[in-house]
């Protein structure tokens, strides 16, 4: 048995499957497993609380996990060997989460491309076959964060208080979420994640696609993330594709080959759940 994990700061899904890719058992989730934040005994207790992970432990052979805080050494030899100590019979191999994107779209190829991850946050970087390359250091959802969940749903919440938004939306956008004042700077400034609260709003984009506002709205966001994260990558755009991963890039396709034609970028993969793409990678990899 292979467990592929994703898992963020505040939730971890685990997909158990056989050297064929199939799938074993239901995807299981635990809370957030970051090592940069948590205590082994904290981490090891994260897996235990979930009975079927428990239950299979003698089972797993290998542990793939891709996680936040996993991107420097020391925390990363923590988790692997929490996740070796709870799986006795099992390789355990940890990398950051930039890498679940990457081998999602592409693939066991092992291509270089550009990848793109455009979901509550965002981010870019380049694949040179073996290694991730980023030129730009993310200073979080507040001031980056271009095109992604967050950055659209602050945009969203701004055109309604500015009057930027026709009419109708706002009535929508009014019915579909609380647009109180003071609720929304309740949710920003005194409740946990702002940044996956803003991302919340995305949804409305999507569900209002057929107007004009909101595929300029798209396009805009997609424009900026080209101009300050995706050229950054010049020397290599003739030659490599630009993949993408995260929900906001699944929905906004159209928008994105729009912009890369403009732009003069080669659009590759799509992979909404990196998740998914990843059981395919892994399953290439282990059948060699």
């Amino acid at each position: 048995m292979i467990f592929i994990v994703d898992s963020g700061s505040t939730k971890c899904d685990w997909l158990a499957i056989d050297s064929q890719g199939n799938q074993l058992l239901q995807k299981q989730r635990t809370k957030g497993m970051n090592p940069a934040i948590l205590s082994e005994k904290k981490l090891y207790k994260t897996i235990k609380k979930n009975a079927t992970l428990d239950q299979v432990k003698n089972d797993v052979t290998h542990v793939f996990f891709y996680g936040a805080g996993c991107g420097t050494e020391k925390p990363r030899q923590l988790l692997e060997d929490v996740l070796h100590n709870f799986f006795p019979n099992s390789k355990a191999e940890v990398r950051e989460d930039t890498y679940a994107a990457v081998y999602a779209t592409v693939g066991a190829s092992l291509q270089p491309a550009v990848v793109c991850i455009l979901g509550t946050g965002s981010n870019c970087s380049y694949f040179n076959g073996n290694n991730i390359e980023q030129r730009v250091k993310s200073l979080g959802y507040s001031v980056m964060d271009d095109a992604s969940g967050n950055y659209f749903g602050r945009q969203l919440i701004r055109d309604y208080y500015f009057n930027h938004m026709p009419q109708h939306l706002k009535v929508s956008l009014a019915e579909k979420y609380n647009m109180d004042s003071d609720f929304i700077k309740y949710n920003l400034y005194k409740q946990p994640n702002p940044n996956a609260y803003l991302a919340s709003f995305a949804e409305f984009m999507f569900l209002n696609k057929d107007s004009e506002y909101i595929t300029d709205l798209i396009k805009n966001g997609i424009r900026l993330f080209a101009k300050n994260m995706i050229l950054q990558y010049k020397d290599v755009l003739q030659t490599a594709p630009v993949h993408f991963a995260g929900s906001i890039a699944f929905f906004s396709q159209e928008e994105i080959k729009e912009v890369a034609k403009d732009m003069d970028f080669t659009v590759g993969n799509f992979e909404r759940r990196p998740i998914e793409g990843l059981v395919d990678y892994h399953s290439k990899q282990l059948s060699k």
